[in-house]
């Protein structure tokens, strides 16, 4: 692939750890003005995250990004930039999730979204690390409702204990991917990733399949690499995401995502 002659026309980018720096908890204004720089050079940018609507709308603020779609709770949610409304929901249900995943992480804790709204949880989250409101519930209560995400926490444990645990695992009727800096697991409907939910909006879009790149950094990323035609991973990320990638970018602490697009979007 030829910088020179070749531009991308979709261009899916995750949020954290790609655009938003989790140590400075910002997006810098080199990366800011490339995601612009890509806009007004025609190319469709989609912000691609495991955060749920109301987690990605100050982040499409921040970039000033006012149309196009958002794929939010790793695709299972389609947003409306422009209407910041929802376009597109999949639901799944977590009861069989939430059993296997009681049986194998003593102590889990689990949050499902409530879309709009916040998540109902069965024990309070740190504020940082939900959106919206937070409204306790039990188990049966949480397993009566099909929802879009589930996040389960497992407290006090590292997230390598976690990977352990569930090391070959599969749990039933869902698609879940493992997080590497919180001891959680996310779990979406059956199929649904950040990649298959990017595929249905390329073929939506009349997009072809060779004008697609993605930039990510963590495991709920590499669906969406492997999909892309050029898929790239940020420096920081672990190996599992640098392996799926066509690319290692520099880290987000060193503007990666904007080096990228500025190859592209001079």
């Amino acid at each position: 692939m030829t910088d020179a002659v070749w531009k991308p026309r979709l261009i899916a980018l995750d949020v954290d750890g790609t655009l938003l720096d989790p140590e400075t908890e910002r997006i810098s204004a080199v990366v800011k003005a490339a995601v612009h720089r890509a806009v007004a050079g025609g190319g469709q940018v989609v912000v691609s995250t495991g955060r749920t609507v109301l987690g990605v709308t100050p982040v499409l603020d921040e970039l000033e990004l006012t149309s196009g779609f958002a794929l939010c709770s790793n695709g299972a949610v389609r947003l409306d930039v422009d209407a910041r409304e929802a376009v597109s929901v999949e639901t799944f249900d977590v009861g069989p999730v939430l059993a296997e995943l009681l049986d194998r992480l003593p102590g889990v804790v689990f949050a499902a979204e409530e879309l709009g709204v916040g998540n109902r949880v069965t024990a309070p989250f740190p504020a940082r690390q939900l959106e919206g409101r937070q409204r306790l519930t039990t188990v049966d209560e949480l397993a009566a409702v099909p929802v879009p995400r589930l996040i389960a926490s497992w407290p006090g444990h590292p997230p390598a204990e976690l990977a352990a645990r569930l090391d070959g695992v599969e749990l039933p009727s869902c698609t879940y991917t493992i997080d590497h800096y919180e001891p959680w697991v996310t779990v979406t409907p059956e199929g649904v990733s950040k990649g298959s939910a990017l595929e249905k909006l390329r073929a939506e879009l009349g997009v072809p399949s060779s004008d697609t790149l993605a930039v990510g950094d963590g495991d709920n990323d590499v669906e969406m690499l492997r999909w892309a035609a050029h898929g790239v991973a940020m420096g920081q990320g672990p190996e599992v995401v640098r392996e799926a990638a066509d690319e290692v970018a520099p880290p987000v602490s060193a503007d990666g995502a904007a080096l990228v697009l500025d190859r592209f979007f001079r």
